[in-house]
């Protein structure tokens, strides 16, 4: 039988992610890909994963799996939640985990991830990924248009997803210590494109205010209430290219940041756009929490997101072997060349 992931619950919106499908927005696709992707470059690196391997995305409710297959070596990165392996899919309680880190699982075994906390989303990669055949270029689901993932859509209850391997390779399971995932007070943003649809007053109530996250975000954009800003031109443009980070604003004075599924093009006046650096962070902030913005200069953000690539790249040097106890660490610390040797107390570098 085909090694695979059965699902016995699929959580609120659990969907296969990777990097995306860049190049087609000419033809109407968005790019679409993982909403955190630090966090999904973090699952993948602690089960060794290629960076952009397809992974699940788990909004706010995470899911019942069940293991098909003889081993399984996966990671959970992202909002904190209740992990529990279970020892069938009739047991009622099991072995609480952390993430952060990789763990196997047996034939049979069951990962239940309970709801999220200060956090939209978290990302669970399996080692060696998603037997699935990519859509242009990509395993991303595009849920408007109903292909890429698995069969286009969310999961289901009952569902297969078939993986490349049917057990881990021979390694030791890391975790991943020291990733902040805290958010910060204000968001960092770019003004512009259509500054001058906007009023002096509009501008500095939008810096000033609070936003609250509300029930109508989605992967497409993220819709915020607070202070009304008010437009000196009509609100519509004639339609032009969206980027990441986008922040319209419609008629109703109030902004909408477009995050991984946003349309290729749009015609509401766009008052700022969040710095790529901060799209992570913001793409976790789930319903109900409350978020400002300031301005900052292109300098700033061109510098913030060569950070954030450094950090995204960095991410197989920073995983540790998992040192459990009687373990002489030695070794392991040699070989991840984190010293370069050590004293013995009673003489000598060895």
């Amino acid at each position: 039988m085909t090694p695979a992931l059965r699902v016995l619950a699929p959580g609120l919106l659990t969907t296969i992610q990777d990097g995306g499908r860049p190049g087609y927005q000419g033809l109407g696709i968005p790019v679409g890909g993982a909403l955190d992707p630090v966090c999904f470059r973090a699952a993948n690196a602690l089960v060794g994963n290629a960076p952009d391997t397809g992974a699940l995305e788990v909004a706010y409710v995470g899911p019942t799996l069940a293991v098909d297959a003889d081993e399984v070596r996966l990671a959970v990165v992202g909002g904190q939640a209740s992990i529990e392996i279970l020892a069938d899919e009739f047991a009622t309680s099991g072995e609480r985990v952390e993430g952060m880190r990789s763990i196997c699982l047996q034939r049979g075994q069951v990962l239940r991830i309970g709801s999220l906390h200060e956090s939209a989303v978290l990302y669970i990669a399996v080692e060696g990924g998603f037997d699935i055949e990519p859509v242009l270029g990509s395993l991303s689901t595009c849920l408007r248009a109903g292909f890429g993932g698995w069969q286009g859509r969310a999961l289901i209850a009952g569902d297969r997803l078939p993986l490349v391997r049917d057990c881990p390779s021979e390694r030791d399971d890391y975790e991943l210590v020291g990733l902040g995932l805290a958010q910060p007070a204000r968001f960092r943003v770019i003004l512009g494109p259509q500054r001058d649809h906007f009023s002096d007053r509009a501008i500095e109530a939008f810096f000033a205010g609070e936003y609250t996250v509300t029930t109508g975000s989605d992967r497409m954009g993220m819709r915020l209430e607070g202070p009304v800003l008010e437009h000196v031109k009509h609100y519509s443009i004639t339609s032009d290219g969206i980027a990441p980070g986008s922040i319209q604003v419609t008629g109703t004075g109030q902004p909408i940041v477009l995050l991984a599924d946003r349309q290729t093009i749009g015609g509401y006046a766009k008052i700022a756009t969040v710095i790529s650096a901060d799209l992570p962070a913001l793409a976790r902030l789930p319903i109900g929490a409350k978020t400002a913005f300031e301005p900052v200069s292109m300098e700033v953000a061109v510098a913030a997101r060569r950070a954030l690539c450094a950090q995204l790249d960095g991410f197989d040097d920073q995983v540790m072997p998992i040192i459990r106890a009687g373990v002489d660490i030695a070794p392991r610390l040699l070989e991840s060349n984190l010293i370069s040797g050590f004293m013995d107390a009673r003489g000598g570098l060895l």
